[in-house]
């Protein structure tokens, strides 16, 4: 089954000069799900680190992603179409989607995906059924060492789970922040 392409791809800067490095980084990971949806694992490959640092948050039967980048399934076995791909930072691009079909079961997914400066995925990490807030809790400045709290007017909102209403297994599901 091939990547549709009516992917809505974003960037979420707060100012323009990152926004080059941003595209960029959408485009290796849209590349990456195209690439395994078109079955070039060796393109694939060659966009991920060989030493990728994975997190994982769901049913441990949901691995699916992280079994078709080690080899232990095929793209066919669980075919992940994002329906969004944003980019947050000058590193982190975020795919959001949701899978049909008998084995999915309705399932609601969220992949985070590191890339560094070079252009290669160095960090995954899977949600699956998981309501997803990305918060950046960074400091306001180098020399301020007061981190912005969750909730306060500082701590911005750079991400958060939009699941169509129409997705299939909607229901209550857990929320997480994942903070940066």
């Amino acid at each position: 089954m091939a990547l549709k392409d009516n992917i809505c791809v974003q960037t979420s800067s707060k100012n323009g000069s990152d926004s080059d490095l941003q595209t960029q980084n959408n485009t290796v990971v849209e590349s990456l799900y195209k690439s395994l949806a078109a079955g070039d694992y060796t393109n694939a490959e060659n966009l991920v680190a060989h030493d990728l640092e994975w997190w994982f948050h769901g049913p441990p039967r949901c691995q699916h992603m992280m079994r078709v980048l080690t080899g232990e399934a095929d793209w066919a076995d669980f075919v992940f179409e994002p329906r969004t791909i944003t980019a947050i930072d000058d590193g982190r691009v975020i795919a959001e989607g949701w899978t049909e079909g008998p084995a999915a079961q309705g399932a609601y997914w969220v992949h985070v995906w590191t890339v560094s400066k070079e252009g290669l995925i160095v960090q995954f990490r899977e949600y699956f059924n998981t309501w997803l807030t990305v918060r950046d809790l960074r400091p306001s400045s180098p020399t301020k060492w007061e981190v912005n709290v969750v909730g306060h007017a500082g701590a911005a909102t750079l991400w958060q789970s939009q699941p169509s209403p129409n997705a299939p297994g909607r229901r209550a599901m857990p929320g997480l922040v994942l903070a940066i």
